[in-house]
């Protein structure tokens, strides 16, 4: 927002508003999103593909999932170029992922007996439920009715990830969520 405010274009503002974020939570999730495109891209068997998935450095199938991704959304960011529809795109993108999660862990099954997704351990229903109230609150409040396509989007995307894992290793790892 404080970049476009300042006259720089939406591209070079989102990418801003994108790096923030990524800098802002020690670029963990694109350090799981890496993990586990090197896993499931750099190998067929499932051991193996868990095995990539630990080591910490990132091969191609990481570094071009990490671009895409990148790309995704500043690419998002700056088509929407209203700086307080921005904020609260990025708020509520925040809360309804990181809502996604525990159901994940709720209803589907780890991918290995070890590891920070399996510590977790299976997230109690009632958390579930409250984590998704909150983040459609959220949604709702900064988003008002396009909400519902953002969070109809959200569940097919956690859906087809979820499917993927499940396809690729077997369940979910702390990298998959």
């Amino acid at each position: 927002g404080f970049a476009i405010w300042f006259g720089l274009p939406p591209f070079i503002a989102a990418t801003l508003a994108v790096a923030a974020t990524a800098v802002a939570s020690g670029a963990f999730h694109e350090d799981g999103l890496a993990d586990t495109a090197d896993g499931f891209g750099g190998a067929y068997a499932r051991d193996e593909k868990l095995a990539i998935m630990r080591d910490s450095r990132h091969g191609s199938f990481g570094v071009l999932a990490i671009v895409a991704s990148f790309l995704l959304r500043i690419g998002a960011l700056a088509a929407i170029a209203d700086p307080g529809f921005v904020f609260a795109a990025l708020v509520t993108a925040h809360a309804v992922s990181r809502a996604t999660m525990p159901a994940v862990m709720r209803w589907c099954a780890a991918a290995r007996r070890d590891g920070q997704g399996f510590d977790a351990g299976k997230t109690p229903s009632m958390a579930v439920w409250t984590a998704l109230a909150i983040a459609g609150a959220i949604a709702l409040v900064g988003l008002g009715w396009a909400a519902f396509p953002a969070l109809l989007a959200t569940a097919i995307v956690a859906g087809i990830a979820v499917a993927i894992a499940q396809r690729q290793i077997g369940g979910y790892t702390g990298d998959v969520l």
